[in-house]
C-alpha cells in the first residue's frame, strides 16, 4: 500500500511539473503561418487533421516519395501467407536524408510544438506494409499510444487507401473529452485489456459506429494525429496498405524507452542495408 501511494504521489508531482512547464513555454511558442492555425484548431478539437502532401506544399515531398517507393521496391517477401495473424513489415528509415528532411520541415515542427506545448523531439520514421487480415488484432484493435502525454504521429499513405485497404479510423476527441462518461467507459475497457486494445463490438457499446471517422484517401494523403489522446486503429483489410509513420513527442518524453524503436535495431534499418549494398 505504501509503495502504491508513493507511486501515485510521484505521478501527481510529475503531472504538475508537466503542466507548469507547458504554461511557462506558452510564451515561447513559435509563430504559425495563417493556414496552419486551422490544423492546430482541428487537432485541439478532434485530435486528427487530414490533408495531402500537395496541400502541405513542402519542397521535400517529391524526394520523400521517390525514396519511399525505392525502399518499398527493396522490401523482402516476408513469406507470411500461412499465418492467420500477419504482423506488419516495418523498416526504420530515419537515417536516410529524404525522410529526415521531410520530418524536420520548419513549418511542421512549429505546428507540432504549438500543439504539444513544449520543446519537441522528432524520433524518426517507419516505412510500413500492413497485410490482409480476417479479424482484429494488434494495431487493428482500438488503442491509444503511450510514448508521452501528447504524441503527434503523421501517417502518409503510399498507395490508394479505401475500405478494402484498411483505412485509419478514429473517434473524435470531442466525443471523449477528459473525465466524460464516454472517456471513463472507453479507457476502463482499455485498462481491462491490459492496454492491448479493444475490438469494434466493445467500442460500439459506448460510441455508435455512425460517429466513428474513417480516413480513406489516395496515395499522398497525410494524417496528423494525436495518437495518445485520440482512440484509433487500422481497420480489417483484404489488400495491403503502405504507409510512412513519423513520430514526435515533447523533449524529453514521459516514456523515452518507448521511442527508441524509431532509430535502434528493433526493426531493419534501411541505411544499414544500403551501406551493405553499396560496399559490394
Amino acid at each position: 500500500m505504501f509503495n502504491l501511494i508513493k507511486r501515485k504521489l510521484s505521478t501527481l508531482s510529475a503531472d504538475f511539473q508537466y503542466y507548469v512547464a507547458r504554461w511557462k513555454h506558452s510564451r515561447n511558442l513559435p509563430a504559425l503561418e495563417g493556414r496552419d492555425h486551422n490544423i492546430l484548431k482541428a487537432l485541439k478539437k478532434d485530435g486528427v487533421y487530414v490533408t495531402t502532401l500537395a496541400d502541405l506544399g513542402f519542397n521535400s515531398s517529391s524526394e520523400l516519395l521517390k525514396a519511399a517507393y525505392q525502399q518499398l521496391s527493396q522490401m523482402e517477401n516476408p513469406n507470411n501467407d500461412h499465418l492467420d495473424e500477419k504482423l506488419p513489415q516495418i523498416y526504420t528509415v530515419t537515417g536516410l536524408p529524404e525522410f529526415y528532411a521531410w520530418g524536420m520541415e520548419k513549418r511542421l515542427l512549429n505546428l507540432i510544438e504549438n500543439y504539444i506545448g513544449l520543446p519537441i523531439a522528432f524520433h524518426g520514421v517507419h516505412l510500413r506494409k500492413d497485410f490482409p487480415s480476417k479479424h482484429q488484432f494488434g494495431t487493428l484493435l482500438w488503442h491509444g499510444d503511450s510514448e508521452d502525454r501528447r504524441i503527434i504521429k503523421i501517417f502518409i499513405y503510399l498507395n490508394d487507401v479505401e475500405e478494402k485497404t484498411g483505412p485509419f479510423e478514429y473517434i473524435p476527441r470531442s466525443l471523449t473529452s477528459l473525465f466524460s462518461w464516454n472517456y471513463i467507459r472507453l479507457f476502463y475497457k482499455l485498462w481491462k485489456s491490459g492496454y492491448r486494445g479493444i475490438d469494434d463490438e466493445e467500442v460500439k457499446t459506448v460510441i455508435p459506429k455512425s460517429a466513428w471517422k474513417s480516413c480513406p484517401g489516395p496515395a499522398g494523403t497525410v494524417l496528423i494525429v494525436d495518437a495518445k489522446n485520440t482512440l484509433h486503429h487500422g481497420t480489417v483489410r483484404t489488400e495491403e496498405r503502405l504507409t510512412l509513420f513519423f513520430c514526435y513527442t515533447a523533449n524529453p518524453p514521459e516514456k523515452p524507452e518507448l521511442c527508441t524503436q524509431y532509430w535502434d535495431d528493433t526493426y531493419p534499418r534501411a541505411e544499414l542495408r544500403q551501406q551493405v549494398e553499396n560496399s559490394r
